[in-house]
């Protein structure tokens, strides 16, 4: 007869405190998605009920999309996040590849400075940066192309030290006999790197990316800085106007931030596994 698993009062405490922080961290997403299928009227009177019958509208949606440019702020946001991911894994990548492999002079004072990176928030440098990009003509301009590159710049070096620091645990962990081996048969560090490094260190490439494209896709104070111009604002700016202009359409609100939420739900649930997956290994192996 087997007998039930015993629970211990620890597991317990653990699964309640899960349990509340999943409901306050979800509840708040399922509240602005139902009510941003109501009118004004209905959220204030009943804002906890399901949007059925009568009270389902998409009017806010319609006047989200008519009023404000969701899909021009969409294009940006992507071009930005996107880049910034791209250029962080590549780089980020090399970075530890180095760091790792090669016994160079500056390479203790190159890992404390990157650990320090981490320390300084973007606020603290977003004069400089600003002034810095200014002078080269990049804030202001009405060049789609040199106005989102100013925000991308700063985004990837703000994303390198967590960067480098995972993917240097992991690289680390590698095996060095494969690279010895490519290295005797003819292979570059190059080689080496794209051939034998990045398949093996998937998990982690896979994770910086992630987090990089999320934190670039939310960094509205870089954006309020640096995207002047209406027509190159990306949608979290957008989503901050619209917070400052309509204040009391709760609906159109609610709509708004339901698109703005839309792209970082869709990368959690797709990607989730990767997200674990790159973190645990990173935290096992390095």
């Amino acid at each position: 007869m087997n007998r039930g698993k015993k629970i211990s009062l620890g597991s317990v405490v653990i699964y309640i405190v899960l349990g509340f922080w999943a409901l306050t961290t979800i509840y708040p997403i399922f509240w602005v998605i139902i009510n941003s299928f109501k009118a004004k009227g209905e959220i204030l009177s009943n804002s906890f009920a399901l949007p059925t019958g009568a009270m389902f509208t998409l009017a806010n949606y319609r006047t989200a999309f008519e009023r404000l440019s969701i899909f021009s702020a969409y294009r940006n946001s992507m071009i930005i996040s996107t880049s910034v991911a791209v250029i962080v894994i590549v780089l980020a990548g090399m970075a530890s590849f180095g760091l790792v492999r090669y016994d160079f002079k500056l390479r203790k004072p190159l890992n404390s400075l990157v650990v320090a990176g981490m320390m300084f928030p973007v606020f603290s440098t977003i004069i400089p940066v600003y002034r810095m990009l200014s002078s080269i003509h990049m804030v202001n301009t009405e060049s789609l192309a040199l106005s989102l590159t100013s925000v991308i710049l700063p985004q990837v070096a703000g994303n390198m030290s967590f960067a480098i620091v995972v993917l240097t645990g992991y690289v680390r962990s590698l095996p060095i006999e494969l690279e010895e081996s490519a290295y005797l048969e003819g292979c570059n560090p190059f080689q080496i790197f794209y051939k034998i490094v990045v398949p093996l260190a998937k998990p982690s490439f896979a994770t910086v990316a992630i987090f990089s494209f999320l934190w670039s896709y939310n960094d509205l104070f870089t954006q309020m800085f640096l995207l002047r111009l209406p027509q190159h604002r990306a949608i979290t700016r957008l989503l901050n106007e619209l917070t400052s202009n309509e204040g009391t359409n709760f609906g159109l609100m609610a709509a708004s931030v339901a698109l703005v939420i839309i792209p970082i739900l869709i990368v959690y649930i797709f990607l989730q596994k990767y997200i674990i997956k790159g973190m645990t290994a990173g935290a096992v192996k390095g």
